[in-house]
This record gives C-alpha cells, structure tokens and sequence, in this order.
C-alpha cells in the first residue's frame, strides 16, 4: 500500500439524497382555478382597452370641444352662390330663399313642429344624453348587412350640420359623439330641439325653420298646423326631393305615422290628416338675374360630385361654368326671333349647343322660365330642354352608325321607293313626300340627305337591329335612365329607325351625341361646371372631364373613320334642307320631324299635322339642338296653318344661331377620312341623270339651287369612292 498516497488524497464524502416526493394529481379544480385566472386578466385587459381608455379620452375630447350656438352656425349658411360666365364675366346670384331668415327663440315655435321633428328624427330625444346606443348599434348593423338607416341624434345631426362635416370618419364621428353630450349636459332640451330647428336644411334653400315654413306655406312658422308640420319634418331626410310629389308625401306619411306612435297625435287626428300641398315654386325673384334651367342643371351636377343641396349655399361658392355668353345671347335670340310669327301658343322650344372639344355646354336654353298657370297666375316654366320626345329622323344619323360599324357604307344601296311594306309590319313604311323617295337602288348618301325612311327602315330591320342603333345612340353620348338620364331608346319595334314609338331624347343629349361626330368619334361627357371655388378662393371641385372612342374601344383610329363617313352623308343636308353654314365653316346636320297621330275627335286635316320637329347639326367647334314642338303629341301648325317641319322652323332657327355664333370666328374644315364599303356593295349602278325628268322630285319646283345642290351631294359620293380606291380628285 502506497502510504504517502493515501495521505495526499482528500476522504471520500458520501452524497446524501432526500428521498423523492411522490407528485400530487392535478386535480379539475385546479385547473378550473388557473383558466378563470387567465380569463380575469385577459377582461382586466379588454377592460382597460375598450373602457377606460376611451372612457380618459372621451373625457380630454369632451373638455376640449366647443359647442357651436345657431347664430355662429348662421353666419356660415344661407350665402349666395355666384355664378360665372366661362370668360369670367357674372352670369347671376343665386340667392337661398331662407337667406335672411329669423333666429327663433324656443317660445315662437310651436310644440306641434317640435313633436313632429322629435317623432321622426330621434324619438329618444327626450331621455337620451346626446347620443342612443341602440341607435348606434341598429346604425352599425345596418352597414354590416347593407341596410339603411343612421344612427344619429338630434344633438348629433346638429353638431353635424353646424360644423359642415360629413366625412364618413371614425374620429369625426368621435368628435360629434363629444360635442352632442357635451350639448347635452350643458344645454336644456328645449333650447337643443330649438338651436336644432334653427339652423337644419329644409329644401328650397330654405335653412332654418320659419324660412322653410315661408318657403314652403308663405306663413310663420307658428301658424303652422300638425300636418304642415309633419310635411317639414320628413323633409329633413331628402330636402332635394321636396318638388317630387311621391317623395314629400312619403315622408309626410312617415312623419305622421311616428308622431302617432309617440303619442303626439291621436288615431281620429292621424286618419283625417291631409297632405298639405305646398305653395308652387317660383323662380320670379331670379328670373332676371340667372338663368333657373341653368341652375338646376349646375346643382345637379355639383350634388354629383359631393356638394349637395345641404352645402350648395353654405360655401360661399364661386361657380364657373361652361357657358359662353356670346353662345347663350346668340341662342336666346334666335329663338326670340324663329319664334316671333307663331301663333299657335302650344308650340314650345329648345336649344342646346355643346363644346365637341371639351363636352362644355356653350349655351342652353329649355324655354321660358316664367309661364302662365291656368288662372293666369305666374308660375315656373319647364325646361324643355331637358324633356325627351320622339326624334324623327333626327335620329337616322345613329341608324347610319350602326350600320357602319359593321362594316358597310354609304354607297350600300337599298330600295328608297314608297310606300313598301315589310314582314311582319302591320303597316306600310312611307316617305315623307316625293322629295323624300328615292329609287329602288337608293344608295345610303342618297337616302340621308333626302331622309328615305323606307331605306333606314330595311336597314335597321334587316341589317343593325333596333339594339344596334340603341348601342350607337348611348355610344355617342345619348343618356338614358341606365347611366343617369331621361332619353329612352326603345328597342321593342322597328320605330327607333325613324325615330317614333317609344323612342324619345332630349335635345341636350342631342347636342352632345352630334358633337361625338364633330369631335371625330370621340365621345366626351356634357358637364356644365369648370370649376368651383369657397368663399375663400379655394378650389372645391374641378371637372375631370372623361372621353372614349364611342365607336370602337381602344382604337380611335376606326372611332374617327366611322364618325367622319357619318358627317360626309350629313353634309349634303344642310343645302337640301335650305340651310346654310356659316361663311368659312364646314358644317353637317340633320332634320327631324314626328307626324301627330290624329285621334277620334279631330277633324281629318288633324292627319297632316306634326307634333314634333328638330334641326340639330354641327361644325368642328359646336354642336346645336333645335327643338321645337308640343308637349306631348299634338298637332301644331304655323300662322298660316300650314304643318311645322323640321327644315321650317327649328332649321332657320338653327341656321340663325350658328350664323350669330360663329360669325367673326377662324374658318374650320372637318378632318378627311376614308369611306368605309363592302365588298357586297362595291356595285356599278347607273348615275342619275344631272337634268331630272321631272323637276318636281327635288320639292317645290326643282329650280337652279336645287340642281346644284344634287350635283355637290354627287360630287361628294364620288369623293368617298375614290378615296376608298386610293385615289385622290384634284
């Protein structure tokens, strides 16, 4: 044994070791304890997210927010609107009928007016603290499921309208939620619905209640009665639809059918309840000093793009609009002057000329502002411009661009003859008279300048289809109730190809549509505002004008091709027609007259009579629709009895209007294109005679102007084939 080892080495230690635990079972309750644990402090924690942090920043919000009084609100509501020639010049003021209304106190407004606001507006007002939470919740639910219907208050509608803030944000939202309790805490019920009452939009440009009540009534706000009363208050809703008859007397309805509920009217008021029609609406105050059909089609443009009936007069807008004043003087005096030697009084009019370059409206004229009621009373015109009637063919030129987007062209022929009879027509297709008829190898030139409705009968029966014509009319810029307008092209019958039956346009969207082939195929939206300026100078809205090849998507090329063949076969028919361009501009149009259908009771000359009749045409920097006719289908005769045509009256008033116009302005030529032919038509035909047989054919005894007039439209048609075969004439 190694000694001095064994002294060198330290003593071995044994390890001691507790000998171990046997581990308990994790019992259910155990469990059960731990999971409530974590669920107390995950609710601590949505406690503290949803409640006491918005709970702290409510109450900085609350402390930091100002309740805006009626009077400040006031200062802000009810200012003019300044309207502006597209020069710059002032074309009127358009001044609120509420403009100088009265702030009320609680006292001068009667409790029916308050109860019938209450009732329809916020039927909690009376217990709520500024806001309803059910309300908010029915609000949120409705947007989740694409319901309708807000949630808001009374104290918030007027924190709404007094700061002028709409935007759909949740801090805005926020703020109003603040400013409403706050309101509430601060402010008496009875002072709230009346602060409420004085400053809400009522239509009309009425703001605040007496200016509604004398807007709507003539009378004070406390004279009204519970059913005036209830006719205000569901206004509040939709104060842009007050002249539509169904919308105020739907929410009439609504308004006293809540007020029964709340117990405001008993059921034996509510049944003998009748609807309290408003006083008509004037537009004598303004007459002179703005054109009204011109307002409203501005304040429905500007609704459009987000400044409506609410804030039109709260902005102190400068509105500059497209209208030229030379066009606007030009148009009204041609009318003045068209019109001075009628005598039938139920003989109407309209003009519209359009911009084809920028889709602007130079000038727009829907007829009297100030008519005759049928007591003699004044009243507010219509606006005529803006009504829809049969076209006539008028309407052919969108015949001829259908069927040249399919390829065929003006020297496709068909038989012009009359009358002609085809399968499945009750009745025979006639032309209007000899110098309307054509042989029975019309070609489709021909056929336009004479206005063959026989051949523009075959051709959209038998060749485009009525939903050819429809989709060439909407592609050139006609509107129908489908993309915002009154138009209506109905594709039922063959009668779109003449413009009869169910077909029906306004002369505005004349204009605009003519001005596509004037622009050379490009189709630009008719808009009257440039742009709009607040009362301090700042832009508020600017027109972002859109444009299309109307003809065919994405290729302006063939767009251009097809609306200049439409003006090469519309050129011939301003001379045929006994109208002339003005000096140094080409120009190209259409006549358009509806036949009266005459009715049981009226003597037989009633057959030969019109009811309708148009001139619309165009040079490359203007586009104009005459119409002139009754409302709705009558027979109108001129003072010498003889029937209305287009070519005799709303075509002299035409020609007069682009002569006023475009006197003194640069000459301006249409761009050149090529013809478009098939090969089926690419046919030798025989050339009429240059001398008629008979002189008669060319109307009212085809004198010297008349020849010529054949020989041009010759002359024309051999253009377009020689181009067509690459050839150019000298």
């Amino acid at each position: 044994m190694d000694t001095d080892r064994t002294r060198t080495e330290p003593p071995t230690v044994p390890i001691l070791t507790r000998p171990a635990r046997p581990r308990r079972p994790v019992r259910a309750e155990d469990q059960r304890r731990r999971r409530w644990r974590r669920v107390r402090r995950v609710c601590y924690v949505a406690f503290g997210l949803f409640f006491i942090v918005p709970g702290i920043a409510f109450l900085i919000t609350y402390f930091a927010v100002d309740v805006p009084s009626p009077e400040t609100v006031a200062q802000a509501q009810g200012q003019a609107v300044t309207y502006l020639f597209a020069d710059g010049t002032e074309m009127g003021k358009d001044v609120p009928t509420g403009g100088n209304r009265q702030i009320l106190a609680a006292n001068q407004i009667p409790d029916v007016v308050k109860k019938a606001v209450i009732a329809t507006e916020d039927a909690s007002f009376e217990t709520n603290s500024g806001f309803d939470v059910g309300g908010i919740l029915r609000a949120a639910y409705n947007q989740v499921t694409g319901g309708s219907g807000g949630g808001s208050t009374i104290s918030q509608q007027y924190i709404k309208n007094a700061s002028g803030d709409d935007d759909p944000t949740l801090s805005r939202k926020w703020v109003e939620l603040a400013k409403a309790f706050k309101m509430n805490q601060t402010y008496e019920k009875a002072d709230i619905i009346t602060a409420y009452l004085n400053i809400i939009y009522f239509g009309r440009g009425a703001y605040g209640i007496q200016a509604a009540a004398q807007a709507y009534f003539g009378e004070d706000v406390g004279e009204l009665d519970s059913s005036q009363a209830a006719l205000l208050a569901g206004l509040i809703q939709q104060p842009g639809r007050s002249e539509n008859t169904a919308v105020a007397m739907s929410r009439w309805t609504t308004a006293l059918d809540r007020m029964l509920k709340n117990g405001y009217l008993t059921p034996a008021q509510r049944a003998a309840a009748k609807f309290p029609t408003p006083i008509p609406l004037r537009e004598s105050k303004q007459a002179g000093a703005l054109n009204p059909f011109i307002k409203k089609q501005v304040k429905a443009e500007l609704a459009a793009q987000g400044i409506d009936e609410k804030q039109y007069y709260s902005g102190g807008f400068q509105v500059f609009t497209t209208i030229d004043p030379q066009a606007q003087q030009a148009a009204e005096k041609a009318v003045a002057e068209g019109m001075a030697e009628q005598t039938d009084d139920r003989i109407l009019d309209a003009l519209v000329a359009v911009d084809p370059k920028s889709g602007g409206v130079l000038a727009y004229y829907g007829g009297d502002a100030i008519v005759k009621g049928p007591n003699g009373e004044d009243q507010a015109g219509r606006d005529w411009a803006d009504e829809p009637h049969n076209p006539g063919s008028s309407m052919k030129p969108f015949d001829l661009a259908a069927f040249l987007k399919l390829g065929r062209g003006l020297d496709a022929r068909f038989d012009g003859t009359s009358p002609r009879t085809f399968p499945g027509v009750d009745l025979p297709i006639r032309n209007a008279g000899d110098s309307s008829s054509c042989s029975e190898q019309c070609t489709v030139a021909e056929a336009m300048q004479r206005s063959t409705n026989t051949v523009f009968y075959d051709m959209v029966l038998n060749v485009t289809k009525p939903s050819g014509v429809a989709e060439a009319a909407q592609e050139a810029g006609i509107r129908t109730a489908e993309n915002g307008g009154r138009s209506k092209l109905f594709t039922g019958d063959n009668n779109i190809s003449i413009g009869g039956g169910g077909t029906q346009i306004t002369a505005a969207d004349m204009a605009s549509a003519y001005a596509t082939f004037a622009a050379g195929g490009v189709q630009r939206d008719r808009h009257f505002v440039q742009k709009v300026t607040n009362a301090n100078g700042e832009t508020a809205y600017e027109a972002k004008v859109r444009s299309s090849d109307a003809f065919a998507d994405n290729d302006s090329a063939k767009s251009a091709q097809i609306a200049g063949n439409v003006t090469a076969a519309l050129a011939p028919v301003i001379p045929f027609s006994r109208l002339t361009c003005p000096a140094g501009h080409e120009c190209a149009g259409k006549t358009g007259t509806q036949q009266h259908t005459p009715q049981n009771d009226e003597p037989a000359s009633a057959a030969n009579a019109n009811s309708q009749t148009w001139m619309v045409g165009y040079t490359p920097s203007v586009s104009a629709a005459v119409w002139v006719g009754g409302d709705g289908d009558k027979a109108l005769r001129g003072p010498d009895g003889a029937p209305l045509f287009g070519s005799t009256l709303a075509g002299p008033i035409w020609n007069r209007f682009m002569q006023l116009y475009l006197t003194g302005k640069p000459a301006e030529r249409f761009d050149r294109v090529a013809a478009i032919s098939a090969p089926q038509d690419r046919v030798q035909v025989q050339q009429p005679q240059q001398q008629p047989r008979n002189p008669g054919q060319f109307g009212n005894g085809g004198n010297r102007q008349q020849l010529d007039q054949f020989r041009q439209f010759q002359q024309r048609l051999q253009e377009l084939r020689d181009q067509q075969r690459g050839r150019r004439r000298p």
